[in-house]
This record gives C-alpha cells, sequence and structure tokens, in this order.
C-alpha cells in the first residue's frame, strides 16, 4: 500500500467518527429537549368513573 492510499482510508475513518459524533451529539441535544418538554406538560386528572363501567359486556347475538 502506498501512502496516499493508507491516508485516504484515515481520512475516510476520520469523517465516519465525526459523522458518528454530531449524530451523537444531536440526539442528545434531542432526548434532552423532549424529557424538558414532558417535564413541562400539564398534569391531566383522570375522570373518576364508576367502578362498575367496563367490567361486564353484554353481548347478544
Amino acid at each position: 500500500m502506498d501512502v496516499s492510499s493508507i491516508m485516504s482510508m484515515q481520512l475516510m475513518e476520520l469523517q465516519q467518527t465525526v459523522q458518528m459524533s454530531v449524530m451523537q451529539k444531536a440526539m442528545n441535544m434531542e432526548t434532552s429537549a423532549v424529557a424538558q418538554m414532558v417535564e413541562q406538560m400539564p398534569q391531566i386528572a383522570t375522570p373518576s368513573l364508576d367502578p362498575n363501567v367496563g367490567q361486564n359486556f353484554d353481548v347478544s347475538i
């Protein structure tokens, strides 16, 4: 192998490493943004339902 091909391979590997690093950084930023959005969401009170609702099925054929 000549020096040019070795340098070319090393450059490709470096580009891949940089791309992966940038992608990982972007994913980390998105994850933290989503976590902040979830924390800021208002809490929705669940309505109290009749305890018998949904317990029985009336099936007629």
